[in-house]
């Protein structure tokens, strides 16, 4: 038998298997391939995932478990049913720590909320509760997202209603977030923004910011020990991490030190100053200067800046 007979062989034999598994699942909507997992199902659908993902859910009954290619580590339990969120997320939160690994993927947030598990997670928890409560918190983000409506968005969807002309209203809803958080969390509007319908502002940090994110994304999807080679080889996304995390901590590294600068100079923050107030500022009185050093509050700044940006906008291009 030559080559070529064994190659056509070898085809056949995996075509019939392989139709042999899509027969026996062709009611599934989901198929568990060799080799390839549930990854097919995953990028054939990925156009109009979220709709897929809901309809995969209600056939489970709400939760299934998301098996990826061989070798890959990527297996996911997802669940929407809220007796599981509560007893993942409260009542037995304390079973379900985050691990060293998901520190890695995530490892520009540093110990703050997101990363952290046991003793840092209950201080990082306790400290923002204490700042979430206070009055100045709540008349900064009213105040805040009111002025960015009233001079930035509103007026822009206005000028692109009059135009008649197609926008990404993803974009649009990040960078107004993006604004917003900024602003509450640093004291410092990014402005990428703007009131008319012109070419969108490229904000450096902004840009970096989207570019950590989808770094975060394909750590999840890519095996370890590839994105770990990527990094120290500093080649495809690993590459834009490296100058992005540089990007990002130096932004964060001046305002924090502005932060210090006017604490120093004026004191700290009081509840009833609404005028001055922001979270970094909070955080050093509420942690008190003695105590607090630069690296608590980047990476509590760093996890505020992503809890309160993506969620808001997701969750607007939804209502939408």
């Amino acid at each position: 038998m030559d080559t070529l007979q064994f190659i056509a062989i070898f085809v056949a034999i995996v075509s019939f298997f392989f139709i042999h598994i899509w027969w026996s699942n062709r009611n599934n909507l989901f198929i568990n391939w060799p080799f390839f997992g549930m990854l097919p199902a995953v990028l054939y659908n990925l156009s109009n995932i979220h709709d897929y993902v809901t309809t995969i859910l209600k056939q489970y009954g709400g939760t299934f478990i998301f098996k990826g290619p061989w070798l890959t580590n990527s297996n996911f339990l997802i669940t929407c049913d809220p007796a599981n969120v509560h007893h993942i997320t409260s009542k037995n939160f304390d079973n379900y720590i985050k691990g060293p690994h998901f520190y890695e993927i995530f490892e520009i947030m540093g110990d703050g909320i997101f990363n952290t598990d046991s003793y840092k997670w209950k201080r990082n928890r306790d400290i923002l509760h204490s700042l979430f409560r206070k009055n100045s918190f709540e008349s900064l983000v009213v105040k805040t997202i009111h002025n960015k409506l009233e001079s930035c968005l509103v007026p822009l969807l206005n000028d692109v209603s009059e135009l008649g002309t197609v926008v990404d209203l993803q974009d649009i809803f990040q960078r107004f977030s993006f604004d917003n958080i900024c602003s509450i969390v640093l004291g410092s509007d990014s402005n990428s923004l703007p009131n008319k319908l012109i070419v969108f502002p490229e904000v450096t940090f902004e840009k970096a910011f989207n570019k950590i994110e989808d770094v975060f994304f394909y750590r999840h999807i890519l095996p370890r020990f590839l994105w770990k080679l990527q990094k120290w080889l500093k080649i495809g996304g690993e590459k834009n991490y490296s100058e992005c995390e540089k990007i990002v901590n130096q932004f964060l590294d001046q305002c924090i030190s502005s932060t210090f600068q006017e604490q120093n100079n004026f004191n700290c923050t009081k509840d009833d100053d609404e005028s001055n107030f922001n979270m970094l500022k909070a955080l050093v009185e509420e942690s008190g200067m003695e105590q607090i050093d630069h690296k608590f509050l980047r990476d509590n700044a760093i996890s505020l800046l992503a809890a309160g940006r993506d969620t808001i906008s997701s969750g607007l291009c939804w209502f939408f």
